[in-house]
């Protein structure tokens, strides 16, 4: 339901680009205020509008990326993110954005150098040794998964994310005693274990 406030907002920026209607940062407001109210196709409309008039607004590419996946594009949201990094090769999300959508498609092995030239760039951040730990998972490649997430612990010992894919690469490979314990962590710090995965390792001993 929209609220007084965000329809007075939003009939303001439409009265403020019609006198500006060269203003990229006016399209790109009104561009989220259109995924706000569920307005997807106006919102690519404005935010590609605002790309036309300053291509390196990355705001802008990374949120019009975010709205191609929504509606099923992968390729035109891979598109956006890989442009993103040819404005800024440093920026985390458009590396976890991109490797992510990989995945989506399939294409494991892509992801996966996705997040290692991350890994290279960000060392401490630990959702991009999780995700990798994960593309390694649908690989079958365990060892791997595990030397990724176990990095992500390091890092932070409460990430809950490499403590659930740590549990299924333990369980994957018949150490059930790990599994349960990584198990049982995620749990804890609130990750939502599938019942499948907690009934397949039992009760704790």
């Amino acid at each position: 339901m929209k609220s007084k406030d965000d329809e007075e907002t939003f009939e303001k920026l439409k009265r403020e680009l019609l006198a500006h209607p060269d203003s990229a940062p006016l399209h790109y407001n009104l561009g989220l205020a259109h995924v706000h109210r569920g307005e997807l196709d106006e919102a690519v409309s404005h935010l590609k509008s605002a790309l036309e008039l300053n291509p390196g607004l990355i705001e802008a590419r990374i949120n019009l990326g975010g709205i191609y996946f929504r509606k099923g594009n992968l390729e035109a949201a891979i598109e956006q993110n890989r442009k993103v990094l040819e404005i800024d090769p440093a920026l985390v999300s458009a590396y976890g954005n991109l490797g992510f959508l990989y995945v989506q498609q399939g294409r494991v092995d892509e992801g996966i150098a996705v997040y290692e030239k991350a890994a290279q760039i960000h060392r401490n951040v630990p959702q991009i040794y999780a995700n990798l730990g994960h593309a390694y998972l649908l690989k079958g490649e365990l060892d791997q998964a595990i030397a990724a997430c176990r990095r992500a612990l390091e890092i932070s010992d409460r990430f809950a994310l490499a403590h659930h894919h740590l549990a299924i690469a333990y369980w994957r490979q018949g150490n059930s005693e790990l599994a349960r314990k990584h198990c049982l962590e995620a749990e804890r710090l609130g990750f939502p274990v599938s019942p499948e995965l907690k009934k397949a390792l039992g009760p704790e001993e």
